[in-house]
């Protein structure tokens, strides 16, 4: 049963995905950056929001990132962990909590970024606004997304596996869309045999 829409929608907000800030290159660990513009898209609304962020990361063990957005102007302190096969990894500590982060959120209305436990039970994802069978069609898709690349996705009811995947990764993707079927197929079996009753 989806949840009702009493609670707010994360994914309708802002994230702030340190990994992700890292892999695209607006932050560098071992490095201070000047200011950098960042947006945010979406799917179908296109650009929500553009903002600045700056960040130092040059120290060991401390840093800083810096994101200015409309009225908001925040200082989140920035850590970094040893990785148990060398390395370093570094993490957002949440303004409110206290707690390592590698995700911050905003949510629609908020006035700053927070860990997702610091919303508690007032915010929600997508997914637990939607009920079995449509989670059960994202899953596909998301799964059909990964596999087909420069495929086209309508000769494909289950894309072959790309020549940079391993086959027990493949097989796991396999194994998860095939459940996905068997939850839509049981969902249209009930509905028929409703429909067959009346």
């Amino acid at each position: 049963m989806p949840r009702s829409r009493v609670r707010v929608c994360l994914q309708d907000g802002l994230k702030l995905d340190l990994n992700r800030l890292v892999r695209k290159q607006f932050i560098k660990p071992g490095a201070n950056i000047g200011v950098r513009g960042i947006t945010w898209t979406h799917s179908y609304w296109g650009e929500v929001a553009a903002g600045m962020i700056s960040a130092d990361m040059s120290g060991q063990a401390e840093g800083w990132l810096r994101i200015q957005l409309g009225s908001l102007d925040q200082r989140i302190i920035l850590v970094s962990r040893r990785r148990h096969f060398g390395g370093r990894q570094w993490y957002f500590v949440c303004p409110v909590r206290n707690r390592l982060a590698s995700v911050l959120w905003r949510p629609a209305g908020a006035t700053r970024f927070c860990s997702r436990q610091t919303w508690g039970r007032r915010v929600a994802y997508h997914s637990q606004f939607i009920d079995a069978t449509n989670r059960a069609h994202a899953g596909k898709e998301r799964i059909k997304a990964r596999l087909i690349a420069n495929l086209d996705p309508d000769e494909w009811d289950f894309p072959p596996k790309p020549k940079w995947m391993r086959w027990a990764t493949y097989n796991r993707f396999e194994e998860r869309f095939d459940h996905y079927e068997d939850i839509l197929d049981d969902g249209c079996a009930g509905l028929l045999a409703r429909l067959l009753q009346k």
